[in-house]
This record gives structure tokens, sequence and C-alpha cells, in this order.
């Protein structure tokens, strides 16, 4: 085994997070904690944020307009995190700059608590 496959190797597998974030919040859901139209605005915000992703990477590759990065922080913000994940994994891209990197974990951080406290308060209240 070389160096970069054992670096690798070492690696948590954070592409892992969003998915398991959905598949949590569907056990939520299916426990009567959370609605199920907040799981489906995830799922769909999150595969916004994966598209957002797909085209930014394009636009790199071909020298055209990109995606500005308020676009896809907004979309990671409002519920998308896990499609952004999923791409910036998937598509390697967003992978390298550590400014974009700390806002965007920031914006996983907010949208986490917001959704912890929108549970701890409960749907009615």
């Amino acid at each position: 085994m070389g160096y970069a496959e054992a670096r690798e190797h070492r690696k948590p597998p954070s592409y892992l997070w969003g998915p398991a974030s959905l598949l949590l919040l569907a056990a939520l859901v299916r426990l009567g904690l959370f609605p199920a139209a907040l799981l489906f605005a995830y799922l769909l915000a999150s595969l916004l944020a994966f598209l957002l992703y797909a085209l930014d990477k394009q636009a790199a590759l071909r020298g055209m307009r990109r995606v500005r990065e308020r676009t896809l922080h907004l979309a990671a913000l409002l519920g998308g995190w896990p499609g952004a994940v999923l791409a910036q994994r998937a598509l390697h891209h967003k992978t390298q700059k550590g400014s974009f990197l700390v806002l965007f974990r920031l914006t996983v951080l907010a949208n986490c608590a917001a959704l912890a406290l929108y549970g701890w308060a409960g749907p009615g209240a």
C-alpha cells in the first residue's frame, strides 16, 4: 500500500454524514417527532444543492460563468447540505478551498442547530 492509499484509508468517510443525517431524519419522522414535509424539503434541497455543485463544476471546467459561492452556501444552510457533501465528494468540487470549507461547515452547524431547536420546541410549539 502506497502513501496515497494509506492516507486515503485513514480518512473518515465524511461523505456518509449527508446520507446518515437524512436516514436519521427519516427515522425521526417515522417516530412522529418531525413532520414528513420536513424530510421531503431536505431531500429536495439536497437534490438542488447537488445540481448547483454539478453546474458549478461544469462551468469551472468550461471556463464559463460560475455559480456564486454565496448561492452554494445558502443552499446548504436551507437544508441542502447533505446533497452538497455528496457533491463535494462525488464531483471532487470545492474540497480544497479552505475559506469555502470553513463557511460551509458553519452553515451545516447552523442548519443542524436550527433543526435541533425545532425538534426541541416541538412542531406544535
